[in-house]
C-alpha cells in the first residue's frame, strides 16, 4: 500500500511496472508540476528527469502530450540576418483536451510516445550566441542546441548570417544580408519543425532578412531600408493558457545619412528584435519591437540586436552597422509534458 494524496488515499500497487490498483491514471514526477482540469503538466526549463512510477490501466492514457522546443540561433552582426528559431515539435494525445498548435504531430505514428514505468532524461537546449564584430568578417551567429524527450529531438535554430556569411541551417534557418539564407526543418521531420530564413540586399542601403520561425519563413528585407521580420512562431495551450514559442529573430538595416530606416521585428513567439543604426543627421534610429516572449529591441545609437526570450526558443535579433556590432543571443528551449491524471 502507498498513500498518494488526500483525494485518492491509500492505493494498492503490485510493483513499479504496473498501474496502481483502483487508479487508472498515470503517475509521474519531474520538472515544475501544475494542473489544468484533469491534466497534469510537467514543465522543464533546464535538464531534468520525467520519472514514471506507474502507468495507466487504459493504454491510450499512456500516450502523453508533449512540447519540445530547441534553443534559438544567435543573430548576425554588422547588417546581418536574424537567428532562426529552435525546432518546434508538439504532439497532442486525444485524451488530453487543449488547443494545440497547427503543428500537432499525432497523425504521424512515429511521433507518439507511449511511456512505461521508467525514467526519461530531459534535455533543454541553450540558445546560440550572437556574432560580434570586429573582428571582420565575423562567422555569423551560433546555432542553438537541441532539446530532447525520449525519441523526440528538436534541432537548434540556425545562426544568422553576417555580411557575406550565409545563414546557417537548423530547426529554423538563419537569415542573411545576401542569399543564401539557412534552410529550416534540418534534419527533416513531419510535420516540419521550422522554416528557412529570409534574404536581403545591399544596394546603397543595406537590409537583411529575418530568421525562420516555427510556422513561417523569415521575411526578406525591404527597400529602401527595412530589416526583414522574423518568421512567426507557434501558439499552443499545452501548459493551460495560450503561449507562443519559436519565433525568428529580426534582420537589421543600415541607411545613408539623412535617411530613415527600421530594424525587422522579432517573430511572434520569442524572436529578439533587430537593432538599427540610422543616419547621423537627422538622428532617426528605430529598433524593431520584440513580441510576447521576445527580448526588446535596442534603439537609439546602439548596434546590438535583441535577445530571444528565455525558454521560448526564439532567434536572436541581428546587430547593425557600424561596428562594433553584436547580434542578440538566441533564447533557450523548453520541454512540456501533459497527461490525464484523474
Amino acid at each position: 500500500l502507498i498513500f498518494t494524496d488526500s483525494t485518492r488515499g491509500w492505493l494498492d500497487i503490485h510493483d513499479s511496472t504496473t498501474a496502481a490498483a483502483g487508479n487508472p491514471f498515470l503517475i509521474a514526477s519531474g520538472g515544475t508540476e501544475s494542473t489544468s482540469g484533469d491534466c497534469k503538466i510537467h514543465t522543464f526549463t533546464g535538464p531534468g528527469t520525467f520519472a514514471v512510477t506507474a502507468t495507466a490501466t487504459c493504454a491510450a492514457q499512456n500516450v502523453v502530450s508533449y512540447l519540445v522546443v530547441a534553443g534559438g540561433g544567435g543573430g548576425g552582426a554588422n547588417v546581418a540576418g536574424g537567428g532562426g528559431a529552435g525546432g518546434f515539435r508538439e504532439l497532442k494525445s486525444p485524451v488530453t483536451p487543449y488547443t494545440a498548435s497547427p503543428l500537432d504531430g499525432y497523425p504521424t505514428p512515429a511521433n507518439r510516445i507511449t511511456v512505461t514505468a521508467t525514467s526519461f532524461p530531459i534535455t533543454v537546449g541553450a540558445g546560440g550566441g550572437g556574432d560580434t564584430q570586429p573582428p571582420v568578417p565575423g562567422g555569423g551567429g551560433c546555432n542553438g542546441s537541441p532539446s530532447t524527450f525520449s525519441t523526440i529531438t528538436a534541432t537548434g535554430g540556425g545562426g544568422g548570417g553576417s555580411d557575406n556569411c550565409s545563414g546557417k541551417p537548423g530547426g529554423s534557418g538563419g537569415g542573411r544580408l545576401r542569399c543564401s539564407a539557412g534552410t529550416g526543418n534540418t534534419p527533416p521531420v513531419s510535420p516540419p519543425q521550422g522554416n528557412p530564413g529570409g534574404c536581403g540586399a545591399a544596394s546603397g542601403s543595406h537590409y537583411a532578412g529575418g530568421g525562420g520561425g516555427a510556422t513561417a519563413a523569415g521575411t526578406t528585407g525591404a527597400a529602401p531600408a527595412t530589416g526583414g521580420p522574423g518568421g512567426a512562431g507557434a501558439t499552443t495551450n499545452i501548459n493551460g493558457s495560450p503561449n507562443s514559442f519559436a519565433g525568428g529573430g529580426g534582420g537589421s538595416a543600415t541607411v545613408s545619412t539623412g535617411q530613415t530606416g527600421t530594424g525587422g521585428n522579432g517573430g511572434l513567439g520569442g524572436g529578439g528584435a533587430a537593432s538599427f543604426q540610422g543616419p547621423t543627421t537627422p538622428p532617426a534610429r528605430t529598433g524593431g519591437a520584440g513580441f510576447n516572449a521576445g527580448g526588446n529591441g535596442s534603439s537609439g545609437s546602439s548596434q546590438t540586436g535583441g535577445a530571444g526570450g528565455t525558454n521560448s526558443g526564439g532567434g536572436g535579433g541581428a546587430g547593425a552597422h557600424p561596428n562594433p556590432s553584436t547580434g542578440g543571443n538566441g533564447g533557450s528551449g523548453i520541454v512540456i509534458i501533459r497527461y490525464k491524471f484523474q
